[in-house]
Formats: structure tokens, sequence, C-alpha cells
């Protein structure tokens, strides 16, 4: 009853033309609807690939969770929640790179590849933090310096050991690993793309102000709940194939 209350409240307060409020209702619903089905799905898996989906319902669950404190505060005040954003991805971004070295590990990945993704990534989640709330002046540096371990990531996983790995791995494995580098070059680039839209710096000739949250919603849901979907598919054919 209490959570049916909640939600008719939450439904008043949604205006129809806050277009924002809706990608943050829906982002987590989303979220928390992919995060059942992983967890659900555990049961059909060894061993082996039940960590990789584990880590996909984590990833999910931890950005639902935090999707409804950024849904609440910003309908309490109308500005971006770049706290609780952040904050979300500094958990689920390694996270992401974990899953890189979890299918891999087949072809020999050792720890030392997991853990140089994830200190990449947290160097680009902290500095682009500092650029977007901290030292928003210095937004063109802080960026420059995000970007580059967003790019040295890029390169580990499409030429560097972790290509390797993936190419000799073969099969399923080589295919999964290409479909999740073009989510962190494509799907991931949209979140540079964000931090122009709301920063200042000399990109705002050609970067047009705008509200970064709706992007950075839209990025979450497809490339979260993408990638989880893409180890799920990996994980099924694996199964099958060994059953």
């Amino acid at each position: 009853m209490k959570a049916l209350l909640l939600f008719a409240e939450l439904g008043t307060k949604l205006d129809p033309t806050d277009y924002v409020g809706f990608t943050f209702f829906v982002g987590s619903m989303a979220m928390m609807a992919a995060s059942a089905f992983f967890f659900l799905s555990l049961s059909q898996f060894d061993k082996k690939w039940r960590t990789s989906v584990l880590v996909s319902g984590l990833i999910t669950f931890i950005a639902a969770v935090h999707y409804f404190y950024m849904r609440d505060y910003w309908f309490a005040n109308m500005e971006s929640p770049t706290f609780f954003r952040y904050v979300d991805w500094l958990l689920t971004v390694p996270l992401m790179c974990v899953e890189f070295y979890l299918i891999l590990k087949v072809a020999g990945a050792k720890p030392s590849l997991m853990w140089k993704l994830i200190f990449a990534s947290v160097v680009m989640l902290v500095t682009g933090y500092f650029g977007e709330a901290v030292f928003m002046d210095q937004a063109a540096l802080w960026g420059f310096i995000s970007g580059a371990a967003y790019f040295y990531i890029v390169y580990e996983i499409w030429l560097g050991s972790a290509k390797k790995m993936a190419v000799a791995a073969g099969g399923d494995v080589l295919k999964a690993h290409k479909i999740l580098c073009w989510f962190v070059l494509v799907g991931w680039a949209i979140y540079p793309l964000g931090y122009m839209m709301g920063t200042t710096g000399w990109y705002n000739s050609f970067i047009p102000d705008g509200n970064i949250d709706v992007v950075y919603n839209i990025a979450d849901a497809i490339n979260k709940i993408g990638f989880g979907l893409v180890i799920y598919a990996l994980a099924v054919k694996k199964q099958d194939v060994n059953s």
C-alpha cells in the first residue's frame, strides 16, 4: 500500500513536459527490471559464468538505487544530481571494466588487466567530477585528463592486451568482446558530449548548451543494460555448448 501511495504521489509531481524527470523515471524502472532479470537467471548458469551475470545484475541494481535518489532529487530541486550520478558511476563503471577481465579469463587474462582498466576508469571519473562540480572554471583541463583516461581504456580493449587475448580466445568470446568494445567507443562517448554540454570551455563554440541529464540518462540505460545483455547472451551460448 505504501509503495502505491508513493507511486501515486510521484505521478502527481511528474509534469508531462518534464523530459528530464521522465527519463529519470524510466531509467530507474528499466535498471530495476534488468537487475531482476539478471539475478533471477543466475541459477541456470554454472559457477564459471554465474559471476559475470551476477556482476551485470550488480551494475544495473546499483544504478537503479542511485536513479531513485537522483529522480527524487530532481523532483525536489529541479537541479542536476551531479554528486549522486558520479557516485553511481564510480561504482558501476569499474564493474563494467571487470566484465572484460571475466570474459577473457578463458584466454589467460591476469588480474593486472582488470586493475589497469579499473584505475583508468577511476581517474576518468574523478577528474570528470572535478571539472563538472569542483573546479568548474577549469572544466576544459579536467575534461582533457578525463578524456585521456577514457582513450586509454579504448586503446587497451581495441588494440592492447585485452584485444590480443580476445583474438586468442576466438569464437563467441571474441564476438562478445567486440560488441563490448563498441559500447565503450560509441556508447561511452556520449558522456564526454554531455560533459561538454554542461560545462564551460573552448568547445562551447561547436557544442551547444543543453540538458545533460537527458543525455546521461539515455546513455546509462543503453550502456549498462546493453552491457549486461551482451554478457548474458555469451553466458547462455557457453552454457549450451557445455551442457
